[in-house]
């Protein structure tokens, strides 16, 4: 059976992703802060018949990302596929920003991206085929208003990819950038950024045309 680790796999996209994969056969390796969303997405798999790990894990953290790899290692010895889902956005003018929200962006969406790829790779290059996608957002392709610190840890992780894409080009592994507008989870609970919820696209359909899309190819558009 083939193995995927899904990051921020507790609600929203990752969760649905994970179904997904469940559903084509994979064994799911669910990774994510809270213990209790990991543990609902975890049932919502096996009631579709799928298999799915739990691992709590909060990818900011490098010693953390090093621990649960190393378990991970312990009961899979190869991977073939690592999705980083997982983020963090804080919205408004830039000098309205803390310290705290502009520190937890930048450890969420970038460094979490490299520590969780850098320690996952041994595995993946033991697979005969692997992938990394990683979860960009259309934040990493164009500035945007009271967005100035998200949208820089989104073009850093699109350039941690593309040069991934360039760095893998002759291995076994695939890399894979994903880009697609706001969808309707919990990643906007508490923020008042969005003014017309109606305009978030569910995350179960940007699931369905990321699987649809996937042909190997290094970067899917789901929306500009």
């Amino acid at each position: 059976m083939k193995h995927v680790i899904i990051t921020g796999a507790g609600s929203g996209l990752g969760a649905e992703l994970a179904k997904l994969y469940a559903c084509k056969g994979f064994h799911i390796i669910l990774l994510g802060r809270t213990k209790s969303r990991l543990e609902k997405a975890k049932n919502e798999i096996e009631e579709l018949r799928g298999k799915a790990t739990i691992f709590t894990c909060n990818v900011a953290n490098y010693a953390d990302v090093e621990r649960v790899i190393e378990e991970i290692a312990k009961q899979f010895p190869s991977i073939n596929g690592v999705i980083n889902n997982a983020g963090v956005g804080y919205f408004g003018n830039l000098e309205q920003l803390t310290e705290q929200e502009i520190n937890e962006m930048i450890d969420t969406n970038v460094k979490g991206t490299i520590y969780l790829t850098s320690k996952v790779l041994p595995l993946l290059r033991k697979a005969e085929q692997a992938k990394i996608m990683n979860i960009i957002s259309t934040a990493g392709l164009r500035g945007k208003v009271n967005e100035s610190v998200y949208v820089a840890s989104k073009f850093a992780v699109r350039g941690f990819t593309e040069s991934l894409v360039k760095e893998f080009a002759d291995t076994n592994i695939a890399v894979t950038a994903v880009y697609m507008g706001g969808m309707s989870t919990p990643f906007w609970e508490g923020s008042n950024h969005i003014k017309d919820s109606s305009r978030l696209k569910d995350p179960k359909f940007v699931a369905e045309k990321i699987i649809n899309e996937d042909n190997g190819q290094p970067e899917i558009f789901i929306d500009r």
